[in-house]
């Protein structure tokens, strides 16, 4: 299920670094690379001043994030840390002792494993043929995409070599087996498994050649004598599109998202890609299909089932069967788990996921990992709650939590008396006439039921949460959700819902830099909106509504949250931006 963090595509900050090492300790400046989660390559890039401040930025290059703006760097002994506001994460560990590497953990509401080692690098006495900055341009898909290349070489005659696809605000590949062999030059990029290949000419201004990614297109590159710009991150403003005008507009600017070169995009030919979008504005709504999706395809919503799992909470206050400072603790079977000493987790602490608990809790051991919370069942649930106990920590931090709404869902289905699913129709989709917002499928269903890829395209399992469900297990259609997102909006409109729907967008706690939480519903104070994200093995959603400028949109889609991240996200905030006349985040996911 989806993380609900945003890296920020900003400019180079410097950050000054107001402690040194003594001068017999190494010195920290210089550039370091690192890979987290074995998927998220990274750069840390350290610069001494004259008088020896130092200033640093992060680079997550899988991501298109340049330039990080980092803080609070502390340098003790050998112990460095400093902070990532942006993206709420923090790193901490060791400068070995001859200041190769960066040893530690970074922290982004759990810990992982993040060490950097240092790029060392001497520049050949005389440069190569080939040394230099090239700018070359690529056609696909009736588009160009302009790729830049950097090109170096060693004292030892090796070539180095990073790649920019400018037009897709990507840059810092780093190129493998970059060979020069008389006039002929190759590199390869590995992250896209492309390949680069074609001669220097006489005057060696030119690199006449193709790029290979499963295909073969034409690209030449000219020598240049500085580095070319990447274009602007936001595409061009226009007035306020009309939902049935939001189609045509999203056709052109979801140019980027059909390449097949350098970043395939997610709706590249031949990927079996499928969105379905529901939008609606001032009480006008259009629905529509791209690639494989049909208008009524149902796809998995993944963690935006969380905010159905929080109204059916507000809906269960309202009518005096819970409250929100009840303890989960006696929503649960007699005698599983005991009464801590002193404070102890609520039901609203688990809505608004500041309860204290994990991400996930430690005996989830999936025996299929392709449909990986099939058999964590409610004995094993409880379980974890008998050893890990209730009792609340003090002011306990935002940490996204599915353990922590899959337990409150499972505690009001017992207080009702009924399985999850069934509570979901009573409280919700019943009320809302949503018929295809559901927990299992009908055969009806099942035959409309999107087929699910992974990040690779290929196709993926579909999930069925057990305990757990009220965290992720909802399947729904773009027409269902626009229909829950204007009640969003209206409430007024669903007398049977309308406080219990108040009672969830009031804001209660913190929930990151620049956001709030109501139960479940996130409120990001730029761009204004109310929004919560899901993500499943195969498929990945995006919802938002917006109270002050009257227009909300859902994003369905038949693909799992890729490395570089959610392209429904995306692809959401891009949607509420034309709704409202700003100019967007380019679609070049």
């Amino acid at each position: 299920m989806a993380l609900l963090l945003f890296l920020a595509r900003s400019a180079v900050i410097l950050l000054t670094l107001s402690s040194l090492f003594a001068q017999s300790k190494p010195s920290v400046a210089g550039d370091y690379a690192g890979v987290l989660g074995g998927i998220l390559h990274l750069k840390l890039h350290i610069k001494a001043a004259d008088d020896g401040a130092l200033s640093g930025a992060l680079d997550s290059i899988d991501q298109g994030a340049m330039g990080i703006p980092c803080a609070d760097f502390k340098i003790d002994g050998a112990n460095l840390s400093f902070r990532v506001p942006a993206v709420n994460g923090t790193w901490k560990g060791k400068i070995a002792a001859d200041g190769s590497s960066l040893s530690g953990k970074w922290n982004q509401g759990a810990d992982m494993d993040l060490a950097f080692s240092r790029e060392t690098f001497v520049a050949a006495e005389k440069p190569s043929g080939v040394d230099g900055i090239w700018l070359g341009t690529a056609q696909a898909t009736g588009r160009s995409l302009r790729a830049q290349i950097t090109v170096k070489s060693d004292r030892s005659g090796r070539e180095y070599c990073t790649f920019d696809s400018l037009d897709q605000l990507a840059g810092g590949w780093e190129c493998t087996n970059a060979k020069l062999n008389g006039s002929e030059f190759s590199f390869e990029i590995s992250k896209v498994k492309g390949r680069w290949s074609g001669k220097l000419s006489d005057d060696q201004q030119t690199l006449s050649g193709s790029w290979n990614q499963g295909r073969e297109y034409p690209l030449n590159f000219s020598r240049q004598t500085a580095s070319a710009k990447p274009r602007s991150s936001t595409d061009p403003a226009m007035p306020s599109v009309k939902p049935a005008d939001i189609q045509g507009v999203l056709d052109g600017d979801l140019a980027s998202a059909r390449s097949p070169i350098f970043i395939v995009g997610p709706l590249a030919e031949g990927s079996g890609a499928g969105l379905t979008i529901g939008v609606v504005s001032h009480g006008v709504r259009s629905v529509f299909a791209i690639g494989s999706a049909r208008l009524d395809s149902i796809f998995e919503i993944g963690s935006v089932t969380k905010t159905f799992t929080s109204l059916i909470l507000a809906r269960m206050v309202a009518a005096g069967k819970v409250t929100f400072d009840e303890p989960v603790r006696e929503l649960l079977p007699p005698g599983t788990v005991a009464k801590p000493e002193g404070a102890e987790i609520t039901l609203l602490d688990l809505a608004i996921q500041h309860s204290g608990l994990p991400r996930m809790p430690d005996n989830f051991s999936p025996s299929d990992p392709e449909n990986p919370y099939a058999d964590y069942r409610a004995a094993n649930l409880y379980k974890y709650l008998a050893s890990q106990g209730v009792a609340k920590p003090a002011s306990p931090p935002f940490v996204y939590s599915n353990l922590g709404v899959g337990l409150l869902g499972q505690a009001l289905a017992n207080r009702a008396g009924v399985t999850y699913a069934e509570l979901l129709q009573q409280e919700i989709a019943g009320p809302l006439g949503m018929k295809d917002t559901v927990i299992s499928l009908s055969k009806d269903q099942q035959a409309r039921f999107i087929q699910g890829r992974g990040a690779d395209s290929r196709p993926a399992r579909a999930w069925n949460l057990d305990a757990l469900a009220g965290a992720g297990a909802i399947r729904s259609t773009a027409a269902d959700m626009l229909t829950y997102l204007e009640a969003q909006l209206h409430p007024d409109k669903f007398p049977a819902l309308a406080s219990a729907i108040a009672q969830t967008h009031e804001l209660r706690a913190d929930a990151g830099p620049g956001m709030r939480i109501g139960l479940n519903w996130i409120y990001s104070e730029k761009p204004g909106f109310y929004w919560h994200n899901g993500g499943t093995g195969g498929y990945s959603s995006f919802a938002f509504f917006d109270p002050k400028n009257d227009c909300a949109a859902v994003v369905l889609f038949n693909q799992t949250v890729r490395p570089d991240g959610s392209f429904p996200d995306l692809l959401g905030a891009h949607i509420h931006a034309r709704l409202i006349g700003e100019a967007p985040i380019s679609l070049v996911h």
